[in-house]
């Protein structure tokens, strides 16, 4: 369904209540010509004066400062303001040649057409085109299944199978003698823009395996044997289609066949922790939705060792859940208790902020008196009965519901649980974790989860966890794999982890379409045998350029959101933050909701932008993905068409000083590698010039740049002609002038040596604030377009460079270009110039010497001791102050008294932003809503606690636990990362807020009086004509500190337990996926792995509930005895 809705944002919270200290005198309409300093009354006045005169008379001093009778002329002022602002829009409309771009375009206005958007076609139109791309993709994805299960058809399992294979961990690496490694051949290796110029080998895949995986185990060499069949696959996929990234096959036994071929590099510890079985894409694939309840032990005998691996355990679960899972974690001793309050008796969505919430608050568990699990199950039970009823809400999966119970033994009567929650259907299965070494109660656990069609496992040692973890994805998979259902999903937005470690630029947001790979073998098709899941990226990025920047407008954009409701990309979205000089995901990137990102201009998050949006919303066809399209009102409703001819065009498209948005589609060039090379503008000629047939490119496009260079080519002439006159001026004047027009084309001239420009980052893809980039337009042309045309927009920068120690010494002016054809106005351009701030000082300090002739005599100036002057932006920040240091700065934080009268006033007012991708240092080491009361007993727990994990993780490093080297080395990487992550006391997920400021731009001018105690403070505000800027003269002999500075700073939203409690427990709308693979009758099951006595290998009982089941050897209704050797094979119908 097709929609259109409005918005505007942001929206402004009520004011907050002012300091009630000291009185204001305003005037902001005030007629009289000048404010005294101390308006008194009369007979007041006149015992002041006398005392006044009878001090001088008598002791020879003068007046105080305080006490004087100072007085700012308001016609001086703005005489001042006028000055200023004339000189000012002199000088930026001659450098910038705004007037005469203006001109050009009203020239040409004849032959504009102006049409409207609309927005339902335009949301029509990107869907179609991005559900044919990702169409491909899906196609790429079928061949690689349709080829490994025809490969594993064909091959014959050898045990005694010798291969040798690329190990992407092994490739290229040599021993003493300079000889290749085992499985470590030579394996060219070429640096690829397409990869993220990762070095890759395009012609053959590879083989990763994690360190807990043997990479010569006949279950591997067999699979990777087979498996390299895929190989010419993925090439011909590569070949048809230049646009795809990786492509992968992560087998069912742990290895993980990637394209392009690439070396993989060991963490710091030399492991490789990275198992492609726990990823989100293949459990997706793999597996159907889940509702799970985790049951954990925490009586007194889970103390120590079984405690840490039985966290470890809850923790792999947790991260084998995605976005549609839902899941709740109860622990239970002598009585049941939710180990988050708020959600109690519902289950959440196991999207990644409540995973790492669970994660905190599993950390925070502690072990104490008796375990009676029949009441944990009874509530685990009730959960999952109310799930159905929550249909219209969306909360559960409605598909696969299981109980995981983690526990060291199970002593009570638990059977009649069964008997009236799961019996006979036994709709929930129930997975047994036996945690530690002993086998006392191993009969009793096996028994529950083999009535239940669940799944035992013993737990000794925190490197099996893993393993043992994953086995109930492969029961879960088992209906699907009979069915042969070859689903296609599509992940949430994750990080590529190879551009995370290998510290690129650039961090890429992808998404996974993935698909199960079966074993077709008739032997095995009833047994439900999944070899693995086949995989392909796409950049989120490539996607979101089927949305074409140049019809959203200046201010519109495009946004994907998932079936969930979590933004899958936005240009607001901020995966990442900054700890130290490192870049890292943030825990949440992908769990956003777009009501948390609309924000306008977030990268200047003091200045704020009002609009009104209209959304427009649509699906993508056979994709769990929706797409968003958001146009502004007013000049973002319309787009302006213009018409030229080639010759003309292409004359003034090679100009040198043009340029085009490097991240906009002109032209394709990225399918076939000869075009790979040329840049967008290269690329457009070679169209024109027909020299490339093969070429294609945004016709519409490519005739508005055209249009546009055509009609901006006098300005290289312009600009070149006031450089030659600037050369014999002594007076530095600006740096540069620049425009850029709707179709994303720049021009620049430069009026200085490259060497002397303040700022050279600007206008460079190192400043994406100040180019056209694939989510914005430029920051300048943004603010620009919001202003009066041919009014100025100025703004500080910071430059970067050795003469700037930090400090702000550029200003840039830029003015927006509208045209106006059959009453629609649209804006076709915007100029502008960088100037130094030292330039605009000079030319203010010299308009504040000037006075009105009437007035007779200059008594006054902004460089007298008596007044402080500022000008300030319509943001109230400092761009010219006496004081250099006050530069840059927010006028609350340097005069609040002045500040919070302008807001009494009415001359700027408040708008309270909110900042929910923020992130803060953690207040509490309680996660849970409600936090638990401090006492001397728990500080003194908590010393323990602390006391045995150190010493446990000392023990672990010795590898005391651990039967072999691989499984010491993982235990110690997962606790070595834990033990560093908790030392770091890393940044939480928050929510803050933080105050704005915006001038009214109705009041020009205000005047005021604040009462400071012994004292009064005058002040008179101006507004600087054609510009956003305002003079401020302010009295500063009156000390008002009284009044508290107005900061800036966010500070974060402290919810209280209810509050909180009401947002952890709300379930956002969303889609269910469309599949679920739930049960089969046809299941049958094999578990041929012997185990001997009680030896820690996993006997399989799946699907033996006490009816509708058929044991081989045992009547119906018969508990299953204590298995104590041998092989079993059970089937269960």
């Amino acid at each position: 369904m097709v929609c259109g809705c409005s918005a505007l944002l942001p929206l402004p919270n009520p004011r907050p209540t002012m300091p009630a200290t000291p009185n204001f005198l305003a005037n902001p309409s005030s007629s009289s010509r000048w404010i005294p300093l101390q308006p008194m009354p009369v007979a007041w006045a006149f015992v002041q004066k006398t005392s006044a005169l009878l001090w001088l008379l008598l002791l020879g001093t003068s007046l105080s400062p305080a006490w004087g009778q100072a007085k700012i002329p308001l016609e001086t002022v703005k005489l001042w303001a006028d000055t200023f602002g004339g000189d000012l829009y002199n000088t930026v409309t001659k450098y910038s040649g705004s007037l005469l771009l203006q001109k050009k375009y009203k020239d040409v206005e004849s032959s504009l057409k102006i049409e409207e958007v609309d927005g339902l076609e335009l949301v029509r139109k990107f869907s179609e085109d991005m559900e044919n791309m990702l169409r491909r993709k899906v196609e790429a994805v079928q061949n690689l299944v349709e080829a490994a299960e025809e490969a594993d058809l064909n091959h014959e399992f050898n045990e005694s199978l010798v291969f040798d294979y690329y190990n992407s961990v092994l490739i290229n690496e040599r021993d003493e003698k300079g000889n290749f490694v085992e499985l470590g051949a030579e394996f060219l290796l070429e640096s690829n823009a397409h990869f993220s110029n990762l070095p890759v080998n395009t012609s053959i895949s590879s083989v990763q395996l994690p360190t807990n995986v043997y990479n010569k185990d006949p279950d591997i060499l067999n699979g990777v044997y087979m498996s390299e069949a895929l190989n010419a696959v993925f090439v011909e996929n590569f070949q048809r289609d230049p646009t795809l990234t990786w492509q992968y096959f992560g087998s069912a036994t742990g290895f993980f066949r990637i394209y392009p071929g690439i070396k993989w590099t060991p963490d710091e510890n030399g492991v490789i922790t990275f198992d492609c079985r726990n990823r989100g894409w293949y459990i997706q694939a793999a597996t159907s939705p889940k509702d799970i309840v985790i049951l954990v032990d925490v009586s007194g005998s889970m103390k120590g060792l079984r405690m840490t691996i039985a966290k470890h355990t809850i923790t792999t679960i947790l991260d084998t859940l995605g976005e549609n899972d839902f899941i709740n974690i109860i622990a239970y001793n002598d009585y049941v208790h939710y180990i988050e309050p708020c959600f109690k008796g519902i289950l959440v969505q196991a999207d990644r902020d409540n995973r790492e919430h669970f994660k905190l608050l599993v950390e925070e568990l502690m072990v104490k008196g008796v375990g009676v699990v029949d009441q944990a199950l009874r509530e685990a039970f009730q959960i999952l009965k109310q799930v159905p009823t929550f249909q219209e809400a969306k909360q559960g999966s409605l598909c696969n519901q299981a109980i995981m119970l983690i526990s060291d033994g199970a002593v009570e009567d638990y059977e009649p649980v069964f008997e009236k929650y799961n019996w006979p259907d036994c709709k929930v299965r129930v997975f047994t974790y036996l945690i530690g070494r002993e086998v006392s109660f191993a009969d009793r656990m096996k028994w529950i989860a083999c009535n239940n069609k669940g799944y035992y496992t013993q737990i000794s040692t925190l490197a099996d966890t893993q393993e043992n973890v994953m086995e109930y994805l492969h029961v879960l998979s088992r209906p699907m794999v009979i069915n042969h259902d070859h689903d296609i999903i599509w992940t949430e937005a994750y990080m590529d982890s190879k551009l995370l470690s290998s510290q690129a630029q650039s961090l890429t947001l992808l998404t996974t379409v993935a698909m199960p790979v079966f074993s077709k073998k008739n032997e095995t098709r009833s047994h439900g045998i999944l070899l693995g899941v086949v995989g392909s990226d796409v950049a989120l990025r490539e996607l979101m350029k089927l949305a074409p920047r140049y019809k959203l407008g200046v201010h519109g954009y495009a946004f994907l959101n998932t079936n969930n409701g979590y933004i899958l990309s936005h240009p607001d979205l901020r995966p990442l933050y900054r700890e130290g000089k490192k870049l890292k995901p943030k825990p949440n990137y992908n769990s956003v909701d777009l009501s948390e990102v609309e924000w306008e201009d977030q990268a200047e998050s003091k200045r704020v932008l009002f609009l009104t949006n209209d959304y427009f919303f649509t699906d993508i066809s056979d994709t769990p993905f929706s797409l968003g399209v958001v146009l502004s009102r007013g000049h973002g409703e319309y787009i302006l068409l213009g018409n030229t001819s080639v010759e003309e065009g292409l004359h003034d498209l090679l100009h040198p000083d043009l340029a085009l948005a490097g991240d906009w589609i002109y032209c394709i060039t990225d399918i076939d590698p000869d075009h790979r090379k040329l840049s967008q503008l290269e690329a457009m000629i070679r169209f024109l010039t027909r020299k490339d047939p093969d070429l294609e490119c945004d016709e519409e496009l490519v005739r508005e740049v055209l249009f546009d260079a055509v009609v901006t080519a006098p300005m290289e002439a312009y600009w070149t002609a006031l450089a030659l006159n600037m050369s014999e001026e002594s007076e530095h004047v600006v740096d540069m002038a620049f425009l850029g027009t709707r179709a994303g084309l720049l021009r620049s001239s430069l009026f200085v040596g490259s060497e002397k420009v303040s700022d050279r980052k600007f206008l460079t893809p190192e400043d994406e604030a100040s180019v056209f980039t694939l989510d914005r337009f430029p920051l300048w042309y943004r603010q620009a377009s919001e202003h009066p045309a041919g009014s100025f927009v100025f703004n500080l920068r910071w430059a970067e460079g050795p003469e700037s120690a930090g400090e702000p010494m550029v200003v840039t002016a830029s003015t927006a270009v509208a045209v106006t054809v059959d009453k629609r106005t649209a804006i076709a351009a915007a100029a502008g110039v960088q100037m130094k701030l030292e330039f605009l000082q000079r030319k203010f300090w010299a308009a504040t010497r000037q006075c009105s002739t009437v007035d007779g005599p200059c008594t006054q100036s902004c460089e007298d001791s008596d007044l402080d002057c500022f000008v300030i932006d319509n943001n109230g920040f400092i761009l010219i102050s006496k004081r250099s240091r006050e530069t840059g700065r927010f006028l609350g934080e340097v005069d609040g008294a002045v500040l919070t009268q302008l807001l009494s006033m009415g001359v700027f007012s408040q708008v309270t932003m909110y900042d929910y991708q923020a992130m803060c240092k953690p207040s509490s080491h309680h996660h849970s809503a409600a936090q638990p009361l401090v006492s001397p007993i728990s500080a003194f727990l908590t010393a323990t606690r602390w006391l045995l994990q150190e010493l446990v993780l000392f023990l672990l490093e010795w590898s005391v636990w651990g039967s072999w080297y691989d499984r010491g080395a993982e235990a110690k990487s997962v606790f070595h990362h834990s033990h560093k992550h908790k030392k770091q006391d890393p940044l939480q997920p928050c929510d803050t807020e933080y105050p704005v400021f915006v001038y009214q731009p109705a009041i020009r001018e205000a005047n005021g009086i604040v009462e400071c105690g012994p004292c009064q403070k005058v002040f008179v505000v101006q507004q600087i004509p054609n510009s956003n800027l305002l003079l401020l003269v302010t009295d500063p002999t009156c000390d008002c500190s009284i009044f508290p500075p107005v900061l800036q700073e966010a500070t974060e939203v402290k919810y209280n337990a209810s509050v909180k409690c009401d947002r952890m427990r709300s379930q956002k709308l969303r889609r269910r996926p469309d599949s679920c693979h739930a049960f089969h009758p046809e299941v049958r099951v094999e578990a041929d792995r012997g185990w001997a006595g009680f030896s820690s290998p996993n006997p399989l009982c799946l699907g033996l509930c006490p009816c509708r089941q058929e044991h081989i050897g045992m009547p119906m209704n018969t508990p299953v005895p204590v298995l104590l050797g041998g092989n079993i094979r059970v089937y269960a119908l």
